[in-house]
């Protein structure tokens, strides 16, 4: 079984409605974590150097998981709250992830390695 990651780049019509779209997502994204089986991570955030732009990182147990996600009233809603504030270009892609390791190994230096 795999991880499935979700990266997302959201730009707005409208730089000076991007701080309150991310507010407002807040409550989908706790919903999200709480009430879904599988979610891992689920975090839509304000790109500090870009001001029209949210960026979203979500973490997946598997496809089941995934797929469970897309039918859930939590996407839709998010969605469509989204919508709401204009949305200038969305745009979005999964990764299949087969191995994962620590950053970091016993001597505190990362590493890029999977070993």
């Amino acid at each position: 079984m795999s991880l499935i990651a979700i990266e997302a780049s959201i730009t707005l019509n409208d730089a000076a409605v991007r701080d309150a779209a991310v507010a407002e997502s807040a409550k989908y994204q706790k919903a999200t974590r709480d009430e879904e089986p599988g979610c891992l991570v689920y975090c839509f955030a304000a790109d500090p150097c870009v001001p029209d732009h949210i960026q979203v990182y979500e973490l997946w147990a598997d496809e089941e998981s995934l797929a469970a996600h897309f039918d859930h009233p939590n996407y839709h809603n998010m969605r469509e709250m989204l919508g709401r504030y204009g949305l200038k270009s969305a745009v979005s892609r999964k990764l299949r992830i087969d191995k994962t390791a620590p950053v970091y190994g016993p001597d505190f230096k990362a590493s890029a390695r999977f070993d």
